[in-house]
């Protein structure tokens, strides 16, 4: 026992050597940095890379903590609780096949892996947990907090439920021996609580965490610890092959934020300088449910938040559409930007902008486009459609002016004229078409107004967008249908939430130059500004509609005895 005593001590101190001697696992030297610094401290954040083999290295340092100290109680969380259960599928899958050690350390008799309840059991009373972050797994104790992906988990579930789990640290049986009756507080050992994820936008709350962190891993008198580490680091390391980072960053669709974000291991924010701040504009992503067309709604016909309900009084919507009819392989600002805009009348007599749906198409032929864009109308029942008429938008404006046939459904859409434009509506063969097709043909004055206003619409707070992709898994927790759909049709789903994100992605990346009081709007080299030109079309004209509704109420505020003034009659008592 004397020896036993003597090699705990040793590999309590060096965990690393214990990982290696005990699962037989050769450790890189920034695992066995990362190893002892989990061990070390209460706080640990790690800021990785994908394939720099985050899950693989938690599962060592949590067995290995779980066998050094017994009666140890872990608790692993994550925004899903299928990425949750990642760690212990590394530990039953990878670690256990390959150590007859920690085979022998692990209590099947005890250990359940069902759905609801996944514990995996030590012999010496050590336990790891999966738990849900959510409400439901109030009630749950530990000594070791792993939150797995926390940047997908909401702050507050984490401040409120899951910190509490670390309500009393771990008592080892030797403190309740007489020789320690007034040695415990010496012997206490810290809970720890691990932060593991990718990075993020800098305005979410686990950057926060992340330079608290740093600050406190300066204090002396603190126990915290944080790093970030690059895919450069998992390349030089073996763990990621320099072929595959290069074929991703060669792709078409390359998004060079998300690459900053989850292979650079940085938190993205505003530019220097740029017109759109990221902080105005992500601060308005409120919207949890996307108004989807049909074909996509159908897929989950029991959610009836996602289907397109019908038009409340005072509510207007706006179609507008920025028209790229030639896709090509040498740039990528050449898509087609469908918006709808749901414009919700205010308690102050304003609108609120709700941007519920977008959609993004390549390479696709006028008459394609034109009958998108009419479906659309249709089927969202839109006031109006607003449409660049410059270069190749004339020739979607020609088409819509005319009566379109559905080939697939057979249904056919009567023409639509202009509103705006006196030139325009003459092209339109029916002379008693709907007015409802605002013509944007912008010029240097028009499209600064467009930018201004779009910008302060969003610091106002009057344009709301849908939430992040990240969050769907939650958003749609209780709709069941969701969980059994296939990739595909998932993605399907998402693609609104996921073209919210890369029309922030393009807004803040945007140049401008301001000149006799004018600004104007330009892409970099290679990158997109047609979402962002169908938006700020799509405000502009939203201002206008508010600000003749006003008209209109004014107008219709005042009856017509009001254009008649009668001076009150006065009574008088006549002399006889």
């Amino acid at each position: 026992m004397a020896g036993v005593a003597i090699w705990a001590s040793y590999y309590r101190a060096n965990i690393h050597r214990f990982v290696m001697d005990y699962f037989h696992v050769e450790l890189r030297l920034f695992q066995m940095i990362l190893l002892v610094m989990m061990e070390r401290c209460s706080t640990f954040v790690f800021i990785a890379c994908r394939g720099i083999g985050k899950t693989f290295l938690s599962a060592l340092f949590l067995c290995a903590h779980c066998i050094l100290y017994p009666g140890t109680k872990v608790c692993i969380a994550s925004g899903t609780r299928g990425q949750a259960y990642v760690v212990i599928e590394k530990i039953l899958t990878e670690l256990k096949p390959n150590s007859p050690e920690l085979a022998n350390e692990i209590d099947e008799k005890n250990t359940r892996l069902n759905g609801n309840n996944c514990l995996l059991a030590f012999k010496n009373g050590s336990t790891i947990k999966i738990v849900t972050a959510s409400d439901g797994a109030r009630g749950n104790r530990a000594h070791i907090l792993m939150i797995d992906e926390f940047r997908m988990v909401k702050k507050d579930t984490i401040d409120t439920i899951l910190r509490k789990f670390l309500a009393s640290p771990r008592y080892p049986r030797f403190l309740d021996l007489p020789e320690y009756k007034d040695r415990k507080k010496e012997f206490q050992e810290r809970n720890k609580t691990i932060y593991a994820s990718s990075a993020y936008y800098q305005d979410h709350w686990s950057f926060t965490r992340c330079k608290d962190s740093c600050r406190f891993m300066l204090d002396p008198e603190r126990s915290s610890f944080v790093c970030g580490l690059p895919y450069q680091l998992a390349v030089e390391e073996g763990l990621l092959m320099e072929e595959d980072v290069l074929e991703q960053v060669s792709a078409s669709d390359f998004n060079p934020i998300k690459h900053n974000m989850e292979m650079c291991a940085l938190f993205w924010g505003d530019e220097e300088g740029s017109f759109f701040s990221y902080d105005a504009i992500v601060k308005n992503r409120h919207i949890e449910y996307a108004m989807l067309p049909s074909e996509l709604s159908s897929r989950l016909p029991k959610a009836t938040k996602l289907k397109i309900p019908p038009k409340l009084p005072g509510e207007k919507r706006l179609l507008s559409a920025d028209i790229a009819l030639m896709a090509s392989r040498k740039t990528k600002n050449d898509a087609s930007a469908i918006f709808i805009n749901q414009m919700m009348p205010t308690k102050a007599g304003r609108y609120t902008n709700n941007i519920v749906y977008t959609e993004a198409n390549e390479g696709w032929r006028t008459e394609q486009e034109a009958l998108r864009i009419r479906v659309l109308f249709e089927e969202f029942d839109c006031d109006y459609i607003v449409l660049d008429t410059r270069n190749v938008g004339l020739s979607v404006f020609d088409a819509l002016a005319n009566d379109m046939p559905d080939p697939e459904t057979g249904d056919v859409y009567p023409a639509l004229s202009c509103c705006n434009n006196e030139d325009l509506a003459l092209r339109c063969t029916n002379r008693d078409a709907r007015r409802v097709i605002w013509a944007i043909t912008g010029n240097q004055k028009f499209n600064s107004e467009c930018a201004l206003l779009l910008r302060e619409g969003f610091r106002s707070g009057r344009i709301r967008l849908l939430v992040t992709e990240d969050d769907l898994d939650s958003v749609f927790g209780d709709v069941k249908e969701y969980g059994t759909l296939s990739i595909q049709d998932k993605l399907a789903i998402q693609m609104p939430y996921i073209n919210t994100t890369l029309l922030i992605n393009e807004l803040i990346n945007l140049q401008h130059e301001e000149s006799s009081g004018l600004v104007k709007i330009s892409e970099k080299s290679g990158m997109r500004k047609d979402r962002y030109s169908s938006l700020s079309y799509n405000y502009w004209v939203a201002t206008q509609v508010e600000m003749t509704t006003k008209r209109r109420e004014s107008v219709a505020a005042h009856s017509v005895s009001d254009a008649f003034i009668f001076r009150a009659p006065t009574a008088r008592r006549e002399s006889w």
